[in-house]
């Protein structure tokens, strides 16, 4: 009989590695550090999820709830792993809560953390309340109110969308493509002109990465469908005339400057690596990859694989992720940390 395995994170990927092992008969021991289970989607206040429509707390709801009522998950809520030590099938963690457990492998579903706007400052975040985050509107979507501009509650007439804010950006070591932003986007201006039909949404973008069959439901759909409007362009700058955002830059198609009233003005925010990433690596003994992410092993030959063995990763600790890849992978990952733990004690009693 094996020891149990621990999954740390008890997001999409953490509540899908679960699953997948409790599946097949094998004990886990459940680790997140927050007092409520379902990572970002969960504790964000997610509105519709990308593709499924379904609503955050519904789909990720349902994950939560059969992890939490199997009797082979032992879920510790409010708790961290403080100590990790041993080798694969005999490791031992010890967790915040004081306590020590024997494991086999441990699956690390840790996530990310969202760009924090303030470091884009040019673009009018922090400076004006009806500058907000995708993750705000979001907000405003799930909790029923509808898309509201926050200075005075007024139904806003124009909305733009800048897209790319904390990704690909050299200037503020923001490298990567957070690889979902474009499309949840894209959703989110659906989903203002279905509340709000009188309502403009113009999205800014450098490049359009609504990729693989997200093409035609996302961007095309929201242009011929609810006429959301998409310009290829730089901004420069938001800022104010006393009442209303003004959005300044480059029309990079027509080669012109663009200077542009709005009522809201909402950021796109990309992926940051977990904020916990450097610590978690000096706790499980693994290296993280150069933009900070935990990095991974060759996959073709071990997939999921740490650089240590014994200690697997998946979904957007690894970089950005969307949350259906998030729940294969870790779902691979799972399977990955039984074999070896099969292995490892099989060897031990051999």
């Amino acid at each position: 009989m094996t020891k149990p395995i621990l999954v740390v994170g008890a997001g999409p990927a953490g509540l899908a590695a679960t699953h997948a092992l409790a599946a097949v008969g094998q004990p886990t021991i459940l680790v997140e550090k927050e007092g409520t289970l379902g990572g970002a989607p969960i504790l964000s206040g997610y509105a519709r999820l990308v593709p499924s429509d379904e609503w955050a707390k519904d789909a990720i709801g349902k994950m939560v709830r059969r992890s939490v009522q199997s009797p082979l998950v032992d879920v510790r809520q409010d708790t961290r792993v403080k100590k990790f030590s041993g080798q694969p099938g005999n490791f031992t963690a010890t967790l915040s809560s004081g306590n020590t457990v024997e494991v086999g492998s441990a699956v690390l579903c840790t996530g990310f953390t969202h760009f924090d706007s303030i470091n884009k400052p040019e673009w009018g975040f922090g400076t004006f309340e009806d500058v907000v985050t995708t993750t705000q509107v979001e907000q405003m979507i799930s909790s029923g109110k509808g898309v509201r501009c926050p200075s005075d509650g007024r139904t806003p007439s124009r909305v733009a969308i800048l897209l790319c804010v904390g990704s690909r950006d050299r200037q503020i070591g923001r490298e990567w493509c957070s690889k979902i932003c474009c499309t949840v986007s894209s959703n989110i201006a659906m989903e203002i002109r279905e509340e709000l039909p009188n309502c403009h949404v113009y999205i800014y973008y450098m490049d359009i990465r609504t990729f693989g069959l997200y093409e035609t439901k996302y961007y095309w759909r929201s242009q011929e469908e609810f006429k959301v409007k998409y310009i290829k362009a730089r901004i420069a700058e938001v800022t104010s005339d006393g009442e209303r955002l003004i959005v300044k830059g480059e029309d990079t198609l027509v080669k012109r400057p663009i200077t542009i009233p709005f009522d809201m003005v909402v950021h796109a925010i990309g992926m940051d690596p977990n904020v916990d990433n450097k610590h978690l690596a000096e706790i499980f003994g693994i290296t993280l990859e150069p933009h900070g992410f935990i990095g991974s092993r060759d996959n073709y030959a071990n997939i999921a694989q740490t650089s240590r063995a014994g200690v697997f990763v998946a979904g957007a600790a690894t970089g950005p992720e969307t949350i259906d890849d998030s729940i294969a992978q870790a779902t691979a990952a799972a399977m990955a940390a039984l074999a070896q733990s099969h292995t490892s004690s099989a060897s031990a009693a051999g």
